[in-house]
């Protein structure tokens, strides 16, 4: 029996220390699960709290942008309005400046027109009233001639107009004529027909060495013709002889 029993030997299992760690681990993995449920569960409302804040910041942020991009197409809209009302109002200024120059005008037409043909105004057969030159761009100048009639106040004068520049060339009298005005040869004369008046203008060329001092106008028609002379620095006075 002795010898039997002693053959039987108690040997411990290798595994039983290994599975005790895997427990162990497996615990601890365990209780962080729990940690993390229970601090999630401790945090939902305070985390719940901070993501509608940000949601309502973000909303009120693209109201915010909304209501800039407004504002900026008003002040755009504004600042164009402005800039069209500036431009329409200097544009106006304009018109009733050049409108109050055409009353101007009209009304020194009427007078002389009542000076012409009223009843004590002096009867004058077919004459230049006057003659005046203003300087242009490109070295030209232009004229304006009125021409007048009030002997026969039924007929009407026509025929053509042509003018001489006379002054100093070179040191010298020299007078330039109608056709080197134009710069065309054989230049014909500048038309009228009238009643009582009519003004006539245009351009001319003067050489650079020229210095003007008299204008002689010829008036060549029906009614017969006019020949007068004019200072150069008083034309428009009416001074013509």
């Amino acid at each position: 029996m002795t010898g039997s029993s002693s053959r039987f030997r108690i040997v411990p299992r290798r595994g039983s220390g290994r599975a005790w760690k895997i427990g162990l681990a497996c615990a601890w993995l365990l209780s962080l699960v729990v940690v993390g449920l229970v601090a999630t569960r401790l945090a939902a409302p305070g985390l719940q709290q901070v993501r509608e804040g940000a949601r309502q910041a973000r909303h009120e942020a693209e109201q915010l942008r909304r209501q800039l991009e407004e504002l900026n197409q008003r002040v755009v809209t504004l600042e164009r309005s402005d800039q069209i009302s500036r431009a329409a109002n200097i544009e106006l200024q304009a018109s009733l400046a050049a409108r109050d120059e055409e009353i101007a005008a009209l009304r020194t037409d009427v007078a002389f027109y009542e000076r012409l043909v009223g009843a004590t105004s002096q009867r004058k057969g077919l004459s230049v009233h006057s003659i005046e030159f203003a300087p242009e761009e490109g070295g030209t100048w232009r004229y304006r001639a009125v021409l007048t009639q009030n002997l026969n106040r039924g007929a009407i004068s026509q025929g053509q107009m042509r003018f001489t520049v006379e002054g100093v060339r070179d040191g010298k009298l020299a007078s330039i004529g109608w056709n080197e005005l134009l710069q065309r040869p054989d230049a014909p004369g500048q038309p009228y027909s009238f009643r009582y008046f009519q003004e006539l203008d245009g351009s001319v060329m003067l050489p650079k060495d020229f210095t003007p001092q008299r204008v002689r106008v010829l008036l060549r028609g029906n009614g017969g013709g006019a020949e007068q002379t004019f200072d150069w620095k008083t034309a428009g006075s009416g001074g013509g002889r």
